[in-house]
């Protein structure tokens, strides 16, 4: 129905448009000359316009504003120290947002300043191909009989088999029982090549 009656506003415009009188072609059309007139009176639907800013830079001048940004004296500095040092020679570019939309459009919105570059650490690990390579030993607490009272187990493993090669309970901790330990695993499955203790007090 709304494309009917589209379609015989046009017509109705065609004719008042060619010189005919709007009471003859209200009779020829079926259109009220009330409703022509509105129709013709009514503003039609605003055309969208890209809102340009009156002081937009100009691609040459976005071009001298990112060699600014990147030239040796600024490579290392912020958009507003940028600015400012700029200011102070009473050069003015642009403003500090704009400098920063000229960064991001090249993709350059990052840390800007030289970051030390500091090669991966590489973890130290124990590598055991066959048994009797390295052994590794701790000393940890056994509960006693009655609460509150603990012993110290001295535990030494092959970490390649994963067989104990030793261990001892004493009452207490002692570099002296240790050394004893290690003399006597030592002296039944020889001397390895690493003996391995994390960073605690043993």
């Amino acid at each position: 129905r709304d494309q009917a009656q589209e379609a015989l506003m046009g017509a109705y415009a065609d004719l008042t448009a060619q010189g005919t009188p709007t009471r003859q072609a209200s009779v020829l059309t079926g259109i009220s000359r009330a409703t022509a007139s509105r129709r013709q009176q009514r503003p039609g639907p605003p055309t969208p316009r890209e809102m340009v800013p009156a002081n937009r830079l100009s691609c040459t001048e976005r071009a001298k504003v990112l060699a600014v940004l990147t030239s040796d004296e600024f490579v290392d500095a912020t958009p507003l120290q940028i600015f400012a040092e700029l200011l102070d020679r009473g050069i003015y570019l642009c403003s500090v947002s704009t400098m920063y939309r000229v960064l991001r459009e090249n993709t350059l919105v990052k840390e800007r300043r030289r970051q030390a570059r500091h090669p991966a650490r590489t973890v130290p690990e124990l590598v055991a191909t066959a048994p009797g390579q390295v052994y590794t030993w701790d000393i940890t607490k056994l509960p006693g009989p009655i609460r509150g009272v603990y012993y110290d187990a001295y535990v030494m493993i092959d970490i390649y088999s994963r067989y104990l090669v030793g261990v001892h309970v004493h009452a207490r901790e002692s570099g002296p029982l240790a050394e004893e330990m290690m003399r006597e695993v030592f002296a039944i499955h020889g001397i390895p090549e690493v003996v391995h203790a994390d960073r605690g007090t043993s």
